[in-house]
């Protein structure tokens, strides 16, 4: 079997919640060894630390491909058990609020000490320096304090969270990106390095042209709806049987829409003539638009408008998602043979790499400390040691 591109990579994984888990997937997907860190569970416990269940939906999702050891980082013993661990190790992550690691004593350059060659990948809510750095941060918080939710939504509605963690999400991914380039980046000086995003870094940046059009233009986007803010018309137009989105923005796809709704009115239109012309009259734009695609159903729309080379596409609730031929082709829901759970499925990368196709199934997310036996015995502790451990709570 063909090994995968992180496959000597070893990683210890300090993270909960999910914008460092998210950020230590991407290491695990594509072969690294790693090693997850949770404390000694309190008797009958059996949940996440965002309060789900360990067997559940979203905890599965993220962890895979994983081992788990308990250890209680704020015991000596377990500190030198890290350490031990950490000596060999080639990537730490963390995503504690940013003091914590100071007071378990496991930040960076209390591991250098012993690794020179670590890449050290840190996530807080509002970063590792300045006045808000100690500060709790998740999502929802991120996306209101960076700008995202003054922007979703339909005017006058109030502001509007996103569906998804967006800022968990895309800072754990830059996370990855920022520890995969320490990695290259060792290869040519030997040493590591401190790589560190935030939450609130990272959905600034996810603000794109919305923050570059304050920045540059002094413009303060509002929020539109399904319209986009800039290329009109694209948004959301009923058919006889519900909606469908639509991109027709710029002269060449705005005539080829018009021909293939074969509505030449909407072409000759004085108030359609030129792009900014469609931006200004929007609303009676898209009005006149939506009177036609209601007069037949989504599937006729969507493949006539497509042929014609113009983007328009359904507008799916997520089973209907999976359903798509294509999505079905492109086998992003991944098989996962679970112990407990049986056949399951979780959602795969999205990355492709012609010498390094993902594996057919991914390894199941682990029972906590389901490897600490495996793990310590590694480190050279015998049975009785383990178990002096275990009694100690220090695993």
């Amino acid at each position: 079997m063909t090994q995968l591109p992180l496959s000597h990579i070893k990683v210890l994984d300090l993270t909960a919640h999910r914008a460092g888990p998210t950020a230590v997937r991407q290491l695990a997907d594509w072969g690294a060894d790693v090693i997850k860190i949770e404390p000694p569970p309190e008797p009958g416990s059996n949940t996440d630390a965002m309060g789900g269940s360990r067997h559940g939906f979203d905890f599965q999702n993220l962890h895979r491909n994983k081992q788990s050891l308990t250890l209680n980082l704020k015991s000596p013993e377990g500190h030198a058990i890290f350490m031990k661990l950490a000596k060999d190790a080639d990537v730490i992550v963390e995503n504690y609020r940013s003091d914590v690691k100071y007071r378990l004593k496991v930040d960076y350059d209390t591991v250098a000490k012993v690794n020179p060659r670590i890449v050290y990948g840190s996530i807080a809510g509002f970063g590792q320096s300045g006045p808000d750095a100690a500060r709790p941060g998740v999502d929802q918080i991120a996306q209101g304090m960076g700008g995202l939710m003054s922007i979703t939504g339909e005017p006058d509605r109030g502001p509007m969270r996103v569906g998804i963690p967006i800022a968990d999400l895309t800072s754990g991914l830059l996370l990855a990106q920022a520890m995969i380039l320490a990695l290259y980046n060792r290869e040519r000086t030997g040493k590591g390095q401190w790589v560190h995003t935030s939450l609130i870094e990272a959905q600034i940046f996810m603000l794109d042209f919305q923050a570059s059009r304050w920045l540059m233009k002094g413009e303060v986007a509002k929020q539109a709806g399904n319209d986009h803010p800039t290329s009109i018309p694209t948004g959301v137009f009923p058919t006889s049987d519900g909606h469908i989105n639509i991109a027709a923005s710029g002269n060449n796809l705005w005539k080829r829409f018009c021909a293939a709704l074969d509505a030449p009115q909407l072409f000759d239109h004085p108030e359609h003539a030129t792009p900014a012309l469609r931006s200004e009259h929007r609303k009676a734009l898209n009005q006149r638009i939506g009177e036609i695609t209601k007069t037949d159903t989504s599937a006729h729309w969507i493949e006539k408008i497509n042929k014609a080379g113009v983007p328009c596409g359904p507008i799916n609730t997520i089973d209907k998602t999976f359903a798509e031929p294509q999505v079905q082709h492109l086998g992003i829901a991944r098989p996962v043979k679970h112990p407990k759970l049986g056949d399951i499925k979780v959602v795969g990368q999205p990355i492709n790499l012609s010498d390094f196709p993902q594996p057919a199934a991914l390894k199941p997310t682990p029972d906590m400390g389901e490897h600490t036996d495996q793990v310590l015995a590694g480190l050279g502790y015998d049975k009785p040691a383990i178990e002096k451990l275990r009694a100690g709570g220090v695993v």
